[in-house]
């Protein structure tokens, strides 16, 4: 059974406890606000690896990073975008199954009409109160069983 982990909003943050969640994945999916290169090649140690660009992703080492991007994984098809806002599924998507975003840090997700959307949140800075998270989609023939994870992380050090 293939367990596909989703990561997103790194923002130049790999934490120890994403890699943590990352290993034994047999594919990362990162959806947007990578951050840097070197946030890649830490994956690319783990996993193979399918990213879309975020909006923080502007500097050159992205320039050849889609902004979208259709993967088959397990026999499912899953579309990545930043912002779902973004997301724009036509006649010719109809065999995507899940689509993976990020931007709004905010991790959910929700089937609708056979579809699982799924926004891991953010596994780098965190953002306002919401949690530092990932997710994992297991595949199994047919059936896709996405979980959200909220990771464990040691607070920030107090600073005087």
């Amino acid at each position: 059974m293939p367990r596909i982990a989703l990561i997103s909003d790194t923002h130049n943050l790999l934490r120890p406890e994403a890699l943590a969640f990352l290993a034994g994945a047999d594919h990362i999916v990162h959806g947007g606000d990578i951050g840097g290169p070197d946030i890649l090649a830490q994956l690319a140690a783990i996993a193979p690896v399918s990213v879309v660009r975020g909006n923080n992703d502007h500097e050159p080492w992205a320039a050849d990073i889609p902004h979208s991007l259709t993967v088959t994984l397990g026999g499912v098809a899953i579309r990545a975008v930043h912002d779902i806002a973004d997301l724009h599924l036509g006649p010719a998507d109809a065999h995507v199954r899940v689509v993976v975003s990020g931007h709004s840090h905010k991790p959910s997700m929700a089937e609708r009409d056979g579809v699982w959307f799924v926004n891991p949140g953010s596994a780098g800075p965190r953002r306002f109160s919401l949690p530092i998270s990932v997710a994992e989609l297991l595949i199994d023939g047919d059936r896709i069983t996405p979980r959200l994870v909220t990771l464990a992380v040691a607070p920030a050090a107090v600073r005087r």
